[in-house]
């Protein structure tokens, strides 16, 4: 398990059968060239709840949704409060607010409802918290 996981608290997460297939392929495919992130995903895959597409709650993060989460950056307590839609990397578009699960908070959000926070740890070594205040 990586470090990462060890170090944050680890609410139960829901994934549909499908995005859970992809997302491991992809994890696993990228564990060369983003190991951390790569990791970190595939330990998010191991631990969800995984259900067939119509038993995923309507106010689970999963891909493709649009999610409104808190953010908060750490040690400096202050809170962003940021709308972003889960895309696979090839989608990803930080001007039309695309967030990648190949990044350390897309991958973090995955599987989340409504009202759940997650810690985690940035590519720069911060750590964070995040809180789904959303999901559409």
């Amino acid at each position: 398990m990586p470090a990462v996981a060890r170090n944050r608290s680890v609410p139960n997460i829901v994934v549909s059968d499908s995005d859970c297939d992809r997302l491991t392929d992809l994890a696993t495919a990228s564990l060369e060239r983003l190991p951390e992130v790569a990791e970190e995903l595939l330990s998010e895959m191991e631990r969800a709840k995984v259900v067939s597409e119509d038993k995923v709650p309507p106010d689970v993060v999963r891909m493709g949704s649009k999610v409104t989460f808190r953010s908060d950056a750490g040690t400096d307590g202050e809170q962003h409060e940021l709308t972003e839609t889960l895309v696979y990397p090839a989608d990803e578009d930080s001007d039309a607010h695309k967030l990648s699960v190949m990044t350390p908070v897309g991958a973090a959000l995955i599987g989340l409802a409504v009202g759940q926070s997650i810690s985690w740890t940035a590519r720069n070594g911060r750590k964070h918290r995040l809180t789904v205040m959303k999901v559409s």
